[in-house]
């Protein structure tokens, strides 16, 4: 098996290829090692230490590392741990654990407007962070303000304040001109 790796704008943030099908759809954060306990790869990778975060998509696996850790010392047994998983056969996710599929719901008079909001983030963002193994997804809109969850490599990504005003609400103000504003939102 041979693990690809690329780099992220986050360069805390790794993303791991393994030539494989991660989860067949959506995605799934791991914020903390305690998040992981219905993964059985993600609970393998934060045992190589030095992780703080990993996030799957469907053919990707992005590992988010402490300050103080340099990523020579921890790839090659993230490397490792992915690799002994594949070989192991378990799967990536146990019983009923199930990845995200994405948008929070929203019930209100603003449904055409949000049904536009997903089907731009859908069609037009999303693939594009998740090349940087990330994803982004609507949390709310309230008078004008879309709320988006920031994942993977884009959480805590020094440009992702960055992505978020000059990229993402810029073409959702061009596109639907009752949104005024695009701020980031916690899990």
């Amino acid at each position: 098996m041979f693990i690809q790796t690329e780099s992220t704008p986050n360069p805390a943030t790794l993303k791991f290829l393994p030539g494989q099908t991660v989860l067949e759809l959506g995605t799934a954060d791991f914020p903390n090692a305690d998040a992981a306990d219905k993964s059985p790869l993600a609970r393998r990778i934060f045992a190589a230490g030095g992780v703080t975060g990993v996030f799957f998509g469907t053919d990707f696996v992005t590992v988010t590392k402490t300050d103080e850790t340099d990523w020579q010392h921890i790839k090659p047994a993230i490397l490792g741990a992915i690799m002994e998983h594949y070989q192991s056969g378990a799967p990536v996710m146990e019983g009923e654990a199930k990845a995200a599929g994405g948008h929070a719901e929203h019930t209100g008079e603003d449904g055409d407007i949000v049904r536009q909001i997903k089907e731009l983030l859908d069609t037009r963002v999303r693939p594009a962070v998740a090349q940087d193994g990330g994803d982004i997804t609507f949390h709310g809109f309230e008078r004008g303000v879309v709320y988006l969850h920031m994942q993977g490599a884009c959480a805590g990504c020094p440009s992702s304040t960055l992505t978020l005003k000059m990229g993402i609400e810029n073409l959702l103000r061009h596109y639907i001109p009752e949104v005024t504003e695009v701020r980031p939102v916690a899990a």
